[in-house]
């Protein structure tokens, strides 16, 4: 089965509504969908929660639907490098539901499992628990986590068949092949698209079942988050 579509909107249409949870892939600015981000704000999708590990930059990957207004809760880890996401949060405009980085990792893998919730000792007499289950095992206290299944998924591979089966690179493998599993519908955003068989099995880090389309950005921007450079010798 053919999976790829010509463009991000294309691959888009009839996917995404208004009031839908989305999960968007990617670490910092790292292995972000930036072509798909792109079309769904270009989409107008409104109050939408969004989940990701973090929310971009102010002006790029979900910063963007930050600025547009089209988020209206976010389930994240990390705040700190989007200005515009701490002004909403603190201003009462932007609802946040902060998770910590490894629970949210496992409540997308779980979700993906078709594994409804787990117990973990994290954040555990903290208000990360505060309203959650908890229960006692070999004489220590977990708390009970839901997991995550969101009706859209949206993630960034290095290189993918037309069937779908995905190659991740380095540091975008984070979070992205988790987000794929969880969510009902995935839309994969890719740099390569070869014919289907001419992947090597061994190299496939995600299996096209958990892929229902495709897009190519060949030429993304892939934006340094914080750049750091050694100074000159001897300075």
């Amino acid at each position: 089965m053919d999976k790829v579509y010509a463009s991000a909107s294309e691959a888009l249409k009839g996917v995404i509504a208004d009031g839908q949870t989305i999960a968007v892939g990617g670490f910092g600015l790292c292995g972000i969908p930036e072509a798909l981000i792109a079309a769904l704000r270009d989409s107008g999708v409104q109050d939408l929660t969004c989940i990701s590990n973090n929310a971009g930059v102010d002006g790029f990957g979900l910063g963007q639907l930050l600025t547009t207004r089209q988020i209206k809760k976010m389930i994240a880890s990390y705040v700190g490098e989007n200005k515009e996401f701490e002004r909403q949060y603190l201003s009462g405009e932007l609802e946040l539901e902060f998770t910590p980085q490894g629970t949210l990792a496992e409540k997308l893998r779980a979700g993906g499992a078709g594994i409804p919730a787990f117990f973990t000792r994290t954040g555990v007499g903290t208000v990360v628990a505060e309203g959650k289950e908890t229960r006692e095992f070999d004489g220590e206290t977990y708390v009970m986590e839901r997991s995550l299944v969101p009706d859209v998924s949206l993630v960034k591979a290095y290189k993918a068949d037309r069937s779908g089966n995905l190659i991740f690179r380095r540091t975008a493998r984070n979070f992205n092949p988790n987000v794929a599993m969880a969510g009902k519908i995935t839309v994969a955003e890719v740099e390569h698209i070869v014919a289907t068989g001419d992947l090597d099995p061994d190299d496939i880090h995600l299996p096209g079942i958990f892929v229902h389309r495709i897009v190519l950005n060949a030429t993304p921007e892939k934006r340094i988050e914080q750049r750091t450079v050694r100074g000159a010798q001897g300075a």
